[in-house]
């Protein structure tokens, strides 16, 4: 009776190839084209099959377990924390932490499959891919950073949803800041340039979005010198700023929010962070780690930053900076407070006279007059009125208490107080010299 034999598809498109090597009307070389193998191997399996016949070109591991099987001690272990600490990390993320916190030294794919079997992934259909025009990477570090807020639930439930302003390198697809500020505005992204300045140099130009910080969106806008705040302290600085057409323009900032939103949330809650503060503390050491991982090396070695000059005077240049001119009596109002100038020199000296109103992030204000500073007395505050919020500042509008600022003790406002009490009392004497 014939013995039955079960052979692959490829093991028996081997045993064709054998039966003409072995009738001499092909070449080994020819053969190990044909399969894909090397000649060494042909000679091999031609070698076993002169001695068993096709049984020798049958695999000797089939019906045999992997030498690579994962334990089942291993495999319960692995289970376990899955479901405990990991059960809504993605696989590549899962498998690092295992590596890294547990050493259980297990494939991605290993990883993927348990998840599967387990109700904790579920494979993706691919999609149909939409094509974009490339664009090339530019060669330089340095020469253009892409920058991007992204609003997301950091904390989870542990804390509130805040903002988290993005840098990242074109060249090199490395982090260069990671800012969390409770919403957009011009000041938060001021104290992340201000961040990334320190730790690399200026670059040569960002690249965001058509965010109002970045760019006037106003058509023919009467009033103005036609930029925005952050636009008019980057022109100082020497720093381009270019404004992308599209989401898919900056993809590169675009996803790395995506990657953060997965991998920074779960780090976060392993660290057991649930605030802005010590998240910020934080990101030094995970934007190390992160460079570690995902960024290349660019085409060039030419660092393109620059070092902040000595007359660039950061404080100022990141301060809220609007024009005013003065009145008859001195005068001028800035954000529904009116501010009357103190000064010795004649009073129509600085008549109609153009000043510089500066507020930092603390909300304290300096009035420049040809780059000095004025003395001022706060004249008269305005009734609180509707405030016009943008769409995007709505929900940090509502949920931030409205707390005045409380001026140090030498702020000059209150030692404005002891100058009107003199002026006061001179003029009820007859003085009239101040």
């Amino acid at each position: 009776m014939d013995k039955l034999i079960i052979m692959s598809k490829k093991e028996m498109s081997r045993a064709e190839i054998m039966q003409r090597l072995e009738q001499k009307t092909l070449k080994q070389k020819e053969a190990a084209q044909i399969l894909g193998i090397g000649v060494r191997q042909v000679k091999r399996l031609y070698r076993a099959y002169r001695e068993k016949g096709v049984e020798g070109l049958i695999s000797k591991k089939r019906g045999r377990s992997s030498n690579h099987k994962i334990s089942s001690e291993k495999k319960k272990k692995v289970v376990d924390l899955l479901h405990g600490r990991y059960h809504d990390f993605g696989p590549t993320l899962a498998c690092e932490k295992l590596r890294e916190l547990h050493e259980l030294n297990i494939s991605r794919e290993s990883v993927r499959q348990l998840m599967i079997s387990e109700g904790l992934w579920k494979p993706k259909r691919l999609k149909r891919p939409e094509i974009h025009q490339m664009r090339e990477r530019r060669a330089c570090f340095g020469e253009l950073v892409q920058i991007d807020g992204s609003p997301h639930r950091w904390f989870e439930d542990r804390g509130p949803a805040c903002n988290l302003l993005v840098f990242i390198d074109d060249a090199t697809g490395r982090l260069g800041e990671l800012y969390f500020t409770p919403q957009e505005s011009f000041f938060s992204y001021g104290e992340a340039a201000r961040r990334y300045f320190a730790r690399h140099g200026k670059p040569a130009a960002f690249y965001s979005d058509k965010h109002g910080i970045f760019r006037v969106n106003i058509k023919h806008a009467v009033s103005g010198s036609g930029m925005t705040q952050f636009g008019r302290a980057m022109k100082e600085l020497d720093i381009e700023i270019i404004c992308a057409n599209t989401p898919q323009a900056k993809g590169r900032v675009e996803r790395a929010n995506l990657t953060l939103q997965d991998r920074l949330v779960k780090e976060l809650r392993l660290r057991d962070i649930s605030s802005i503060e010590d998240a910020n503390c934080f990101m030094p050491d995970f934007i190390q780690d992160f460079n570690q991982r995902f960024a290349v090396v660019p085409r060039s070695s030419h660092n393109a930053h620059r070092s902040v000059s000595k007359s660039e005077n950061l404080n100022h240049i990141f301060s809220w900076q609007e024009t005013r001119t003065l009145s008859k009596n001195l005068t001028l109002q800035f954000e529904k407070v009116v501010y009357q100038i103190q000064t010795k020199r004649p009073s129509y000296a600085l008549r109609n006279a153009t000043v510089t109103v500066c507020k930092d992030a603390h909300f304290g204000i300096a009035i420049l007059y040809k780059g000095r500073p004025l003395d001022y007395t706060v004249f008269h505050k305005q009734a609180h009125q509707a405030e016009v919020v943008s769409s995007k500042h709505i929900g940090n509008a509502l949920n931030s208490p409205k707390t005045p600022y409380v001026p140090p003790p030498d702020h000059p406002w209150r030692k404005s107080n002891t100058f009107l009490f003199h002026k006061s009392s001179a003029t009820e004497k007859g003085d009239t010299s101040i």
